[in-house]
Order: structure tokens, then C-alpha cells, then sequence
């Protein structure tokens, strides 16, 4: 069982929302009726109708980084790394897996583009700068590696494996009417690299018998250098109703990058770990970008007494060019569904949201999440924040977070523990923090009907 736990620990980093902010990690999500100025691009464009007084506000830095696993963490390291564990143990953590789909991985770092994105009344102009990583083992790697032979004749050996680098560039606006606001976000994607395995051209075959497992498999892992694309987000809002507020949005409505195979390298990015991801390593070697991979494998007898036999497992990695006349290919950034509600008191805010999105992958997950999270302002210099989220991708989180104003700068720092509660649960994390620039009020009293009054002014 030791050998099993090393080999997905070693598997896991090699193989290592869209856009967020201190704040909303604080709040662990609920934030599609209460984000503020350029925050509210990625969440309720419809926010910005409703603050066409509000100051200037401007991000001098931020930097979000967020990774998420569904298995790994101290309570289960410590749990399944005994030098024995029962067939009960064994069966629960697999079924443990087998409950996630497999085991999954995904990590990701967001860095809006300093003094780039601003906003100003109704209009917010964003320029961020996105790494996404994700990756999954199959079931019956998983199955294989657990009991040597499979429990089934045939074995899903799909897997997921996708890097990639994008500059998004966006343009928001509110309208707003009598009893709501509407606003739209129009994005321009850069894609700057790219690579995953290509599902239309990899295989895989697998037969299982009595005396162990036999096949064979290839897999084509393709790459993108330089793309492009556009993406839309809308998104409505009430006015607030003695401190109520109520909003929908759709995120990435409209998303996809087109990407250039055999395209000239470039990195085009201020985020520094851009250069830990491209150009592409596989192991020792370096990926040219006009190269992709093909890995075969081929598997003889694999039975749980013969693990330690190399030879009954090999596999092959080459390197080969992008036929000229390869074509472009497109992945599409998955849309997200948000529903929201909040209420403002004299202290205090109250904020809660429903998220869905429509298919699983990168930071959507089909599955509903519920997040419910509160700001206290008592100390407008010093406001506090706690969330808590239940479903979706992270299961359970838990955010806390805390801003600090000094003349008309915004430090906030926002933490979350992902898929647990507490530093020996959690299966992932969350940190986020950044530096805000808020312009000067207008000197006539803001009216509670003109939207959610920023705490951070």
C-alpha cells in the first residue's frame, strides 16, 4: 500500500474560477450581488449599471493562486500510510476514488495585469493574465494499480491532461433601468500555450482474464503556441429593496480560444510562473513549438505479484513535427451559472449564492454550489470577512479574509481551505491578496438605491 501511496503522490504534482479576488475567497464565493467596480467583472456585469457615481478604483497588484485535489490530505496521508492496511481499508479507499471519478487534480494562478484594469462609474476596463492546470487518473489505472487484476473486462483508461496560458482582455458596462441593471463583459482571449491530450486521435485496449491484464495504448499529446478568441459574460441585478439585492449572471456565455499548431514560441505574460510551464519539459527533454507527443504502451500479465517486473510494462515517448497542414483546434472556456441574493445592514453584510456550471472541467463543475458568506464593517479601515461553500468542485470550503485601508489604498488578503475545513481536512487551498487604488468620493451622499456601497471607501 506504501508503493501505491508513493506512486500517486509522485503522479499528482507532475501532472499538476475563472477570475477571483481577496475578497470573494474570504467570502468563499458569494459575491454575484456585492462585488464592487472592476470585481465585479468574472461575477455580475450587471453590478457596474448600478455604480455610475462610484470613484475611480484601481488594481495596482494582485496575485490568486488556487489548487484543488480530491483525495490528498494530512488526515488521509496519515490514515492510509501504515505498513499494513486490511482488504477493508483497501476496498474503502478506493471506493473513496471511485465515489470522485477517478483521482483529480487541478491547480490554478491569476494575476491581473497592473494598473490595467480599472473602472470608473459604469465602465470597467480588465486585463488579466490566467495559468490553468488539470489533470485526471482513470479509474482503471486506479483499479489496475489497486488490485493488479482488473475487476472488469474492460478498463476506462480516458484521462485528462491539460496545461494552458491566457491574456484576457475585457470591456464591461451597465444600463440601468427603473427596478434593475443589466451589463454585458466582451472579452478578447490571447492564448499563449497549450497542451493536452488529443481524445480523437488516442486509444487505448485492455483485456482482462483470469491470469492478468493485457494491452496496448496510444496517446497523441498535442500543442497550441499562440491562439485566439472572445468571450462574453452578462449578468442582471435588482436595485436594493431595504438592503435586499438579488442578481443572475452567466460567466463565459461565449468562450473559446482557437489555437495555432506549429505556431512561433511565445510567452507573452507578466505572470513569473510562466516560465516553470513554457516552453513544455517532458522529463528531461524540451518541446519545441512545432512538435507534439505521442506516448505508447503496452502492458503484459500485470498481476498484484508481478508489480515489481519492468519488463511486463513499456511504454515510448517520441517527439515528432506538426505536419504542415495541421490543423487548428479550439477548446472552449466552460460557462458558469450564477443566482444571488444579499442584504445590507448597518454593520454588516449578508451575501449568498447558488453556482452551477454546465460541464465539468478546468474550474466548473455541474454539480450546484451553495455559498453563504458575511463582511463585517464595524471598522470601515478593518473590514472582516468569513464563507463558508458546500458542493460543487470543492465539496465543502471554508474562506476567511480581512481588508486594511490606508488613506485611498486597499490591502485585502483572503485564505480558503478547499475540499475540508481545517489544514489536516483540506485537499486543496486558496490564497489570494492584493492592493487596491479607490479614487475620491464624491462629496454628495450616496443614496442606498444607487447600488451596494463599498465597504472598502
Amino acid at each position: 500500500m506504501n508503493r501505491i501511496l508513493l506512486i500517486l503522490m509522485m503522479i499528482v504534482p507532475l501532472f499538476s474560477q475563472s477570475k477571483r479576488d481577496p475578497r470573494v475567497v474570504g467570502l468563499a464565493g458569494s459575491y454575484t450581488t456585492i462585488a464592487e467596480g472592476i470585481f465585479s467583472v468574472g461575477y455580475n456585469p450587471g453590478l457596474i449599471g448600478l455604480q455610475h457615481d462610484r470613484p475611480l478604483t484601481v488594481q495596482g497588484f494582485q496575485i490568486d493562486f488556487g489548487l484543488l485535489g480530491n483525495f490528498f490530505s494530512i488526515e488521509n496521508i496519515a490514515k492510509y500510510s501504515g505498513d499494513t492496511l486490511s482488504t477493508r481499508d483497501v476496498n474503502k479507499f478506493f471506493k473513496t476514488l471511485r465515489n470522485q471519478n477517478g483521482l483529480s487534480f487541478f491547480m490554478d494562478t491569476h494575476m491581473p495585469i497592473p494598473l490595467i484594469n480599472i473602472s470608473k462609474g459604469n465602465l470597467a476596463l480588465s486585463a488579466n493574465n490566467i495559468l490553468l492546470q488539470n489533470y485526471k487518473l482513470p479509474m482503471g489505472l486506479l483499479e489496475l494499480i489497486f488490485y493488479g487484476n482488473g475487476k472488469k473486462a474492460n478498463l476506462d483508461l480516458e484521462f485528462s491532461y491539460e496545461i494552458l496560458g491566457v491574456n484576457e482582455y475585457g470591456i464591461s458596462f451597465g444600463i440601468p433601468f427603473k427596478y434593475m441593471s443589466w451589463g454585458i463583459t466582451a472579452k478578447y482571449m490571447q492564448g499563449l500555450f497549450y497542451l493536452g491530450v488529443d481524445d480523437d486521435s488516442s486509444s487505448s485496449s485492455l483485456i482482462t482474464d483470469d491470469l492478468g491484464i493485457y494491452g496496448n495504448g496510444k496517446y497523441i499529446i498535442k500543442q497550441g503556441v499562440g491562439g485566439s478568441g472572445f468571450g462574453l459574460d452578462i449578468g442582471v441585478v435588482s436595485r436594493p429593496l431595504d438592503g435586499w439585492s438579488f442578481g443572475l449572471s452567466v460567466i463565459n456565455l461565449m468562450g473559446s480560444i482557437r489555437w495555432e499548431q506549429g505556431g512561433e514560441e511565445s510567452t507573452s505574460s507578466i505572470n513569473p510562473l510562466t516560465k516553470s510551464f513554457y516552453p513544455f519539459k517532458w522529463g528531461d527533454d524540451e518541446l519545441s513549438s512545432d512538435e507534439y507527443i505521442e506516448y505508447t504502451f503496452t502492458i503484459d500479465t500485470i498481476r498484484a505479484d508481478k508489480m515489481s517486473n519492468d519488463s511486463l510494462f513499456k511504454n515510448e515517448t517520441k517527439f515528432l513535427k506538426i505536419p504542415s497542414n495541421a490543423k487548428d483546434f479550439v477548446t472552449r472556456m466552460p460557462a458558469t451559472f450564477r443566482a444571488g441574493a444579499s442584504k445590507q445592514f448597518n454593520n454588516f453584510l449578508i451575501a449568498s449564492d447558488l453556482v452551477a456550471g454546465f460541464e465539468n472541467r478546468y474550474y466548473a463543475r455541474k454539480q450546484w454550489k451553495w455559498s453563504i458568506g458575511t463582511e463585517w464593517s464595524r471598522m470601515p479601515t478593518l473590514p472582516l470577512r468569513i464563507g463558508f461553500g458546500w458542493g460543487g468542485g470543492d465539496f465543502k470550503e471554508l474562506g476567511i479574509g480581512f481588508g486594511l485601508k490606508k488613506s485611498r489604498v486597499m490591502f485585502d488578503f483572503g485564505f480558503a481551505f478547499r475540499n475540508g475545513m481545517w489544514l489536516h481536512t483540506m485537499k486543496g487551498l486558496n490564497l489570494s491578496l492584493g492592493i487596491t487604488y479607490i479614487g475620491k468620493t464624491d462629496k454628495k451622499e450616496l443614496s442606498n438605491d444607487d447600488g451596494p456601497s463599498p465597504s472598502n471607501q
